[in-house]
């Protein structure tokens, strides 16, 4: 075997094992220190944007685990003109944290630097901190808060000084749901070894 088939075949097995960005969720949802096991890089980002912005590893990780399961490159469905003609997606989201376009673009421009990238989980966690940082900033939400950050985040801060959420009760329902993942999430990282 040739020196260069050998180092391409190692290249693409460190690639395959490299446990960041693999399109596939983690196999335990529900288990966050299963999570960070699988995916070491994980811890790394959550605890730099807790550093940063304050927002906590919890919070971070029931809003990623809510908008998009942990995928890397998770998208909004598509939408269907007379049940079968794709017409386009729902949405602009994309990648952990289902940033739109608009919004990822300003946290490029003031943040993120132009190499961010949405499924990217270093970059898509330092948007979240940044992001809820500046919801804290301006409508007083405790960054600890993951039910009402989660309303600010979905609906985002105008929507919620709005009170958009209000007459969407299947979001109320949704960001009860983020609040009580993360204080789930939050009493098994006390157990976890790596933390």
């Amino acid at each position: 075997m040739s020196r260069t088939l050998r180092a391409l075949i190692v290249l693409m097995l460190l690639a395959s094992c490299a446990g960041g960005g693999s399109g596939k969720a983690p196999r335990e949802l529900d288990n966050a220190c299963a999570i960070l096991n699988e995916r070491p890089g994980y811890l790394r980002a959550f605890k730099a944007s807790e550093k940063k912005y304050g927002v906590p590893v919890a919070v971070q990780m029931a809003t990623i685990y809510q908008e998009s399961k942990f995928i890397s490159d998770a998208r909004t469905p598509f939408r269907y003109k007379l049940g079968v003609l794709p017409i386009g997606r729902q949405s602009s989201a994309f990648g952990y944290s289902q940033a739109l376009d608009a919004t990822w673009e300003e946290y490029v421009q003031l943040q993120g630097g132009a190499g961010s990238r949405r499924d990217n989980i270093r970059h898509a966690t330092d948007f979240m901190g940044w992001y809820m940082k500046q919801s804290e900033e301006q409508l007083g939400i405790p960054v600890s808060d993951a039910t009402n950050q989660y309303l600010a985040y979905h609906d985002g801060r105008t929507g919620y000084r709005r009170g958009t959420y209000r007459g969407k009760p299947w979001l109320m329902r949704i960001a009860g749901e983020v609040g009580d993942r993360s204080v789930m999430y939050h009493q098994q990282l006390k157990g976890c070894r790596k933390i």
